[in-house]
């Protein structure tokens, strides 16, 4: 099963599973004891989280949010160039993964923001579910 929270949430060592931090920082004084792996690949970029906060509304802002965070999750990386048969394709291979793990066993994913609706481990569980 495949969950959302906060990694500020009270840890569920009964129903999160592998407990996956993803968000590009891993926040000042967080213990590693709230997560089991941290993926900063999974989280949005600076600058996409800079425009994000940055407007009047998040509302507003959240259907431009939403597609250029999924670019930039299959964005090839620099080894792409080199590589013409394989490419990486960013974090595809990645989502796969998680997707079959959260098939076998619970897998939770978590960044620091309180309220998922306006947040990209939504988005994420949705890409995970569709990879």
């Amino acid at each position: 099963m495949l969950r959302i929270k906060s990694v500020s949430s009270p840890i569920d060592s009964a129903g999160d599973g592998l407990r996956i931090l993803a968000s590009r920082n891993r926040g000042h004084g967080l213990k590693k004891s709230r997560y089991d792996v941290w993926m900063p690949n999974l989280g949005p970029s600076e600058k996409l989280l800079r425009y994000f906060r940055s407007g009047e509304t998040r509302e507003g802002r959240w259907p431009e949010f939403k597609r250029r965070y999924e670019k930039e999750l299959y964005l090839g990386a620099g080894v792409d160039k080199d590589n013409v048969n394989i490419k990486n394709h960013g974090q595809k291979f990645t989502l796969r993964l998680l997707q079959r793990l959260a098939a076998k066993q619970n897998v939770t994913i978590m960044c620091h923001c309180e309220d998922d609706r306006y947040c990209h481990r939504r988005l994420l569980r949705e890409l995970i579910r569709r990879a």
